[in-house]
């Protein structure tokens, strides 16, 4: 069973997390403290959708952070359960901070535009998983993952 996490202060709060509250976060997992992990933690904070692996590698360059050691930093994060990941049908990981409670994940719908790819997160009141909001008992055991397909608004109009 994956370690009670306090969930970090996401993106639109009052208060960034200081390095002390990442550590302890990373700590809570049995992960050790390394800069890259903070660094990549602390970027995701700042993101509201799912990220490709390309965008946090992009992003993090100028603090020194090559390619090969940001994919690990989001294995390891995804893998303790600090962060989740996806692949919407495009054979590319996307990488979601794991926000509030270890349900949010599984029982939230992405919208992906197949024009330029972009990923989002829907809000619970756009699509019901079911009665009350939650996977259907028949499909507790199994990963459900709903996706709708289109293009943004963005591509729409151009």
């Amino acid at each position: 069973m994956p370690p009670k996490l306090r969930p970090i202060q996401p993106r639109g709060t009052h208060a960034s997390p200081t390095d002390a509250d990442l550590t302890a976060q990373l700590r809570a997992t049995g992960l050790r403290r390394t800069q890259p992990r903070v660094e990549v933690l602390r970027h995701m904070l700042k993101v509201a959708h799912p990220v490709a692996h390309a965008e946090v590698a992009t992003a993090l360059e100028k603090h020194g952070l090559d390619r090969v050691s940001v994919y690990r930093v989001l294995v390891d994060l995804a893998r303790v359960g600090i962060l989740t990941r996806s692949d919407v049908g495009d054979h590319v990981w996307r990488f979601e901070l794991q926000r509030g409670d270890r349900s949010h994940y599984r029982e939230h719908a992405h919208f992906f535009c197949v024009s330029c790819g972009a990923v989002a997160c829907l809000s619970d009141n756009v699509v019901q998983l079911g009665p009350r909001g939650r996977v259907p008992r028949s499909v507790r055991a199994r990963r459900v993952e709903v996706q709708l397909k289109g293009e943004c608004d963005a591509c729409a109009s151009a």
